[in-house]
């Protein structure tokens, strides 16, 4: 960005130099390069570049229309250019501020008008036949078999959001896997996803209800999330996670009803 942003303002520096000095053309084609010009009766006065003086020549000679013609194109490309710069310098602004709102520590944060809020980290568990187990947050489940669920306590989010396309902001810790889940409530608890062991292998299979979302890379391991349809009202949660590892990281949000 900041690469293009130079060789934008070489160019507007150029233009602008360009622009400074007009081709005074002949009718014959040929131009003199001159500061400025006026007509005056029959005759055009002129600052030659050339020369360094002012000079005079029959009004016929010249030809005002293509000169005239030339130097508002030469204008309206440097406006162009003027305004890309400009946008390009607000835009640049408006990301450094975006960037500087986001805590630096890793984690989940909602966007609530101006003010970010921090999601805090869920505690997960494993259900299995043989009870329940806490799973520690990016570390490898102990070994179950057949089938399982990863939950969270409770059947509602503490955390509640009105909007029904919510937007956090995501800063993660390592490289992962991450996105918008849909919990479903059970009897005291979410689940979070169902979990297969495939016999032999011992391959765990992660079934999760994702929601579709849009993802901006703000910053390097900064990201900016949101759902691509409106929700409907119900428990959810923004996860991080490494595919099939059973490694998760859950903040967990309701939407309310309107």
């Amino acid at each position: 960005m900041r690469a293009a942003k130079l060789a934008l303002l070489s160019l507007v520096a150029a233009l602008v130099a360009f622009a400074a000095n007009v081709k005074l053309y002949m009718k014959d084609g040929t131009h003199h390069l001159v500061r400025e010009y006026e007509v005056k009766e029959d005759r055009v006065r002129f600052y030659s570049i050339e020369r360094g003086d002012w000079e005079e020549l029959p009004l016929e000679m010249a030809d005002l229309t293509r000169t005239a013609t030339e130097a508002a194109e030469r204008k309206a490309s440097l406006d162009k250019e003027t305004a890309l710069i400009a946008s390009e310098d607000k835009a640049e602004r408006e990301l450094r501020r975006e960037i500087a709102r986001v805590p630096p520590e890793a984690g989940v944060y909602l966007v609530d008008g101006q003010a970010l809020k921090p999601l805090t980290l869920a505690q997960s568990k494993i259900h299995t036949r043989k009870g329940r187990n806490i799973l520690k947050a990016l570390s490898p489940v102990p070994v179950i078999t057949g089938k399982a669920t990863l939950e969270l306590d409770g059947e509602q989010s503490k955390y509640v959001v009105t909007g029904d396309r919510p937007e956090f902001y995501m800063r993660l810790a390592t490289d992962e896997r991450f996105g918008i889940i849909k919990l479903t409530p059970q009897k005291g608890v979410r689940i979070v996803e169902r979990l297969t062991i495939i016999p032999v292998t011992k391959e765990t299979v992660e079934e999760q209800d994702t929601v579709e979302i849009f993802r901006q890379q703000v910053d390097e391991g900064l990201y900016k999330i949101w759902p691509q349809n409106p929700l409907a009202p119900g428990e959810y949660a923004v996860v991080e996670f490494t595919e099939g590892k059973v490694n998760i990281q859950v903040w967990d949000f309701r939407l309310a009803k309107p």
